[in-house]
């Protein structure tokens, strides 16, 4: 039996904690409230990930520290220096391999399908911190300091995950009600199924080929936003709804009372143009595929049901 350090107990970091869990393995799940599913084999601690000695103390003797942070949204660029910082040298200091999630935001607008091989080279506040947090990571690595990995996403979604632009969608389209999306309703966007985050994590962790270099989760080919509300008004055995694009002033006026929405105009073109993301890689190296759209949506919405 092997400890596993998870920091973070959203969606990605409890469902990375049961995978493990639920196959015998030891599992120390981290979170500010000391949540998390209940489970023999995950002990439940409350911490700040940025408390370094905290961290140092909670590390040793694991195989592998998994950042599954996800500070407030609009707090990215005060608060996770400091955490990627201190699970850095946690991992260092353990000898653990270190496994983050991160998503697509580094790479900033493209016009093809994102691959590992593309530049980090987003101008936005956002995607300069996740493309640091690598930076830092992946000189630490190619020093020999520690054995670090990356897991990058798109837009999550599955069972319990609700404050997802996909999450958000699904209430209103089981209730018939008009949908209303950020940006083109109709541009190409990539979705990555939460459970194939974790199963993508638990990899990375345990196979060095995965080591010193990022990978796209297996994520099943783009939906328009449209298409994800007709795809999951089949499943649930419902008429599709009508989806209307917010207006942008609509957006700026709400912005000014609400952060989360003042920080969506940096990352809008993501739901203006195609964002799509290319994970041939880590399917043709680790054999890992995608759930299966219509098993993620059943799933997805049996939890909200």
């Amino acid at each position: 039996m092997s400890k596993h350090l998870i920091i973070g107990a959203g969606q990605v970091g409890s469902a990375t904690a049961l995978l493990l869990a639920e196959a015998g393995e030891s599992v120390l799940l981290v979170s500010r409230s000391g949540s998390g599913p209940d489970n023999a084999n995950i002990e439940k601690v409350a911490a700040s990930a940025a408390d370094r000695a905290t961290m140092l103390r909670l590390s040793v003797g694991a195989s592998a520290v998994y950042d599954c942070a996800n500070p407030a949204y609009h707090r990215w660029p005060s608060d996770w220096p400091p955490i990627a910082s201190s699970l850095l040298r946690a991992a260092e200091e353990s000898n653990a391999v270190l496994v983050t999630v991160s998503n697509l935001y580094g790479y900033g607008p493209v016009d093809h399908p994102m691959t590992e091989r593309d530049e980090l080279a987003s101008n936005g506040v956002k995607g300069r911190v996740r493309a640091q947090m690598w930076a830092e990571a992946k000189t630490a690595h190619d020093s020999g300091r520690v054995r670090a990995t990356e897991a990058r996403a798109s837009d999550f979604f599955g069972p319990g995950e609700r404050a997802s632009h996909f999450g958000r969608m699904i209430p209103r389209v089981l209730a018939g009600k008009t949908v209303r999306v950020i940006g083109n309703p109709d541009t190409p966007h990539s979705w990555t199924y939460i459970p194939d985050v974790a199963r993508t994590l638990v990899t990375l962790a345990r196979d060095e080929r995965a080591w010193g270099r990022p990978w796209h989760v297996p994520t099943n080919p783009p939906l328009s936003q449209r298409q994800a509300v007709a795809a999951l008004a089949e499943q649930a055995g419902v008429p599709a709804p009508q989806v209307r694009g917010i207006p942008d002033w609509v957006i700026q006026v709400t912005g000014v009372a609400s952060p989360m929405l003042r920080e969506l105009r940096e990352v809008a073109y993501q739901f203006e143009r195609p964002f799509v993301l290319d994970s041939s890689a880590a399917t043709g190296t680790f054999g890992l595929e995608p759930t299966p759209m219509d098993e993620a949506l059943s799933a997805t919405l049996d939890s909200q049901r």
